[in-house]
């Protein structure tokens, strides 16, 4: 390359070299700029609270406050902890051995998710998307979902009353339940027609895999060749007790894919060879939530089975405690679970194969004698089996 060819280079070069600098630091300068703009409109309007209220301001309460608004403009999991909270998430302060069975999320106050099969909660009647205003007394409208699910805990033999607004009725239904040691995780199972075998996953515990692959067996050996499996209402258990499950389904490829900020999606596999390979249908409503969502998503997406009911809670995401200097703390989402074709399940959930709508109870009633999502199921079910 001859001098002036260099010169020419150089010329042209220096500048596009100098604009991708300067314009880095300026991004850089412009996203430190939106931080500090949004912090002086907190302490100016923390200032204004403080000289113009109407009464003398308890410092403490105001910041708590906004924290707690913080933490709940991002979803309904993710909370700011008090120090006792803390306290609790590092198991310094032990729980009660009893428990009611309900699950929660968040939405303006606490929500049942689900009450697990057999609880307290699901033999008083509770159901998903139930509206819980109080507990013991105490409003939810402030409080989280770990704050919640703590106070629902307490010593065995003793009493929690909920107050529960279903629907859209104005008059709220105090509901007491007595708390009950927490029953080691069950699969169940029977032959619900000729050929179709049911079996139901209440929760995703440890052992779910090797209960499920020995009364599938028992099905089978029974004459069944359809299989519906029920996840309505599922709502808790671990991860990776919900992926060895799929594994017994899935052979191989992605199960689901969990991600965290900054980094490429992790593919969560399966090993192959599947150990069934009956067909199955699913059976899903908003009660279906976290790790239960996993197993739907690695079924589904791999075509091992169809799903019918209701669209998903959109829950399958990881909390953990990142502690704040005063020893409060933040229970913050810090990863999530994305279908195998790469689609976020939190905040969307899983759309089922089939919609089916599960009936509406009011509050007091006996179940329906029907179970529309069921005996859809079955349909599908039979005609899999003549195949």
């Amino acid at each position: 390359m001859s001098s002036r060819t260099r010169f020419v280079v150089l010329l042209v070069s220096t500048p596009l070299v100098a604009f991708a600098i300067v314009g880095g630091l300026l991004g850089r300068v412009s996203a430190r700029q939106d931080s500090y703009q949004h912090l002086r409109v907190f302490d100016d309007a923390r200032s204004l609270i403080m000289s113009n209220y109407v009464e003398q301001v308890q410092v403490d309460r105001v910041m708590e406050g906004a924290l707690r608004g913080l933490a709940d403009g991002l979803d309904a999991d993710t909370a700011w902890l008090t120090p006792d909270d803390v306290a609790v998430a590092e198991r310094r302060t032990p729980l009660g051995e009893g428990e009611t069975g309900v699950e929660l999320t968040r939405q303006y106050y606490l929500r049942v998710v689900a009450a697990r099969d057999g609880s307290p909660a699901a033999r008083a009647g509770l159901r998903t998307g139930d509206y819980v205003r109080a507990i013991d007394g105490r409003p939810t409208r402030d409080m989280s979902v770990f704050e919640g699910a703590r106070r629902l805990r307490g010593p065995v033999g003793s009493t929690v009353t909920l107050t529960v607004i279903r629907g859209n009725a104005a008059e709220p239904h105090q509901v007491a339940l007595v708390r009950e040691p927490a029953p080691a995780p069950v699969v169940s199972s029977r032959v619900a027609a000729p050929g179709v075998g049911y079996v139901r996953i209440a929760s995703f515990g440890a052992a779910v895999a090797a209960d499920l692959r020995t009364q599938i067996a028992d099905l089978e050996r029974a004459g069944v060749g359809a299989l519906i499996i029920d996840v309505r209402g599922t709502a808790t258990g671990q991860a990776e007790a919900a992926l060895d499950a799929a594994r017994l389904f899935v052979g191989s490829g992605t199960l689901v894919q969990r991600e965290v900020r900054d980094r490429a999606p992790e593919n969560l596999t399966a090993a192959g060879p599947a150990a069934i390979t009956l067909p199955v249908t699913l059976l899903t409503t908003a009660g279906t939530s976290g790790v239960a969502e996993l197993f739907v998503a690695a079924l589904v997406d791999n075509k091992r089975a169809a799903s019918v009911g209701e669209r998903t809670l959109g829950r399958a995401a990881e909390q953990k405690l990142v502690k704040l200097p005063d020893g409060s703390g933040l229970w913050l989402t810090w990863a999530r679970y994305l279908t195998p074709a790469g689609k976020a399940i939190l905040g969307a959930g899983l759309e089922p194969t089939e919609t089916v709508e599960e009936p509406d109870v009011e509050f007091g009633a006996a179940p329906p004698s029907t179970d529309p999502i069921l005996e859809r199921a079955l349909a599908r079910a039979a005609l899999k089996n003549a195949a």
